[in-house]
């Protein structure tokens, strides 16, 4: 039995040292909404996704004075999307699956696609402008 009960995802958190760059990827890429954040010793851009705004993502300035391990950085192959199936990658699902990515295509954006044998959905795997893997999956029509 888990230690927690009545979990929910309540934010994703990315370190950048450009946060507007970021949040302008994510406000034209996947149609966040910039929110209200609150005034900490360092820049922060809240952002959520629309209607309900159950999705958060937390763009927070990186620390100047604190180096990155440099296998952290990426280099040859990891910067490659179809290596993101089995890394470190966010989810989120579209109903517009196809202009989606005609859209990642026109941006010049290198992707992945993917799909399981035998099943609808598709994917497609990619990073946005810091190198943070992203996964996008078409999301079924529900039945009629």
């Amino acid at each position: 039995m888990a230690a927690a009960g009545g979990v929910t995802l309540s934010h994703i958190s990315r370190a950048s040292s450009d946060i507007h760059r970021l949040a302008n990827f994510y406000r034209e890429i996947l149609g966040f909404e910039q929110i209200e954040s609150p005034d900490l010793e360092f820049n922060i851009i809240w952002l959520s996704l629309p209607p309900d705004h159950a999705v958060q993502i937390h763009l927070i300035e990186r620390d100047p004075k604190v180096s990155l391990p440099e296998e952290t950085s990426l280099s040859g192959l990891s910067q490659d999307p179809r290596f993101l199936r089995r890394g470190h990658h966010v989810c989120f699902s579209v109903s517009n699956f196809e202009s989606f990515v005609q859209t990642l295509k026109d941006r010049g954006i290198k992707t992945h696609e993917s799909s399981q044998p035998g099943s609808k959905v598709k994917q497609i795997f990619f990073f946005d402008p810091d190198g943070n893997g992203l996964e996008v999956a078409s999301r079924p029509s529900p039945p009629s």
